[in-house]
Formats: C-alpha cells, structure tokens, sequence
C-alpha cells in the first residue's frame, strides 16, 4: 500500500540500520563521499569535484522531494555505525511506475547494505508503484548483483550521461514487478 504525501518520507526500519528521511546534518559525511571519485564516477549525476554547496541542495531537494524524488539515508546509529553510510531514492515515473537509485560510502561496500536497502524499499514500496527501474553502469557488477539479488530482471542495455566522466557511458536497465 501507498503513502500519502505526508508520509512518504517516513522511516524504513531494520535490524541493522534504518532508511530514513535525509536532514540538514547530513550534508557533511554527503559531501565527504560523494566527494569521493569512486562514488561520483559509478552515478549518473554526481559531478567531481563535488562543488561547495551541491551536498546541501541535495538535502534540500530530499527533504522537499522536489519533482518526486524521495531520497533516504541509510542511517547505522542504531548499530553503532555512522548515521550516513549511504542513500537511495525513489524517482516517481508515470503509470505507476518508479526509478531506484542508490550509492554506498565506500567504508560499507561489500558488507550487504546496498542488498538490504535495495530490498528494504522493494518491501516497503512507500509510492506503491506496480514496478521499480534501475540502471546501473556495466562497469560497475556489484550494483548489477545487487539488482540481481533483489529480484529485478535484465531488461536491457542502454547509455546514461555520467557527469563526473564527462562521457555518455554503457548501463544495464533492470525492473522488479511488485
């Protein structure tokens, strides 16, 4: 089931961390990753060098959910770990239908989170759409497996611009029917 638009922002709870609705304090450890080359260049839109400024108009286009994107952090507090140790969005597309996205801190890879938040809000499915998108760059297999062990199918091959290269690069599109 759906969220009304005063909902939509809620909080997504598991054992090992929460998704939650991002706040003005996260914009350091945003800035500090998303700074980083390695994130940057494996995402569509996030340019490096990270310019002064863009960690806060990200937060605060999360809180609004400007164009109906809804953005989470991935927040460890509740186990001892960093309240920002990634985020992942929800873009809402038409006939019920939304884009995934979603980019771990490079501390957290390979520990399973991007896995379980990625299935969190399949679970969850706050804008209760009948199916999710992602795409992800096919130099980059890990976010492919994450897809994989989500259940979303293999649409396809497609390119995206990618900001930080500066250079149209080859990605892989996946959907999960809910």
């Amino acid at each position: 089931m759906g969220l009304d638009q005063t909902d939509q922002q809620a909080i997504i709870e598991a054992d090992r961390f929460d998704l939650r609705p991002l706040r003005p304090s996260d914009a350091g450890l945003i800035e500090h990753y998303a700074g980083d080359a390695r994130i940057a260049k494996m995402t569509a839109p996030i340019p490096h060098p990270y310019p002064p400024g863009a960690a806060e108009a990200y937060v605060k286009r999360g809180i609004e959910a400007e164009q109906g994107e809804f953005i989470w952090a991935m927040d460890g507090t509740k186990d001892g770990s960093p309240e920002l140790m990634g985020v992942i969005s929800l873009k809402s597309m038409d006939r019920n239908q939304s884009e995934v996205g979603y980019w771990v801190a490079p501390p957290f890879w390979n520990t399973g989170l991007a896995s379980m938040a990625v299935q969190l809000l399949v679970e969850a499915n706050p804008l209760g759409d009948a199916t999710m998108f992602a795409s992800v760059f096919q130099d980059n297999p890990a976010s492919a497996r994450v897809l994989a062990h989500c259940g979303f199918e293999y649409l396809g091959d497609a390119e995206d611009f990618c900001v930080a290269r500066d250079a149209n690069v080859p990605t892989w599109t996946y959907s999960r029917k809910l």
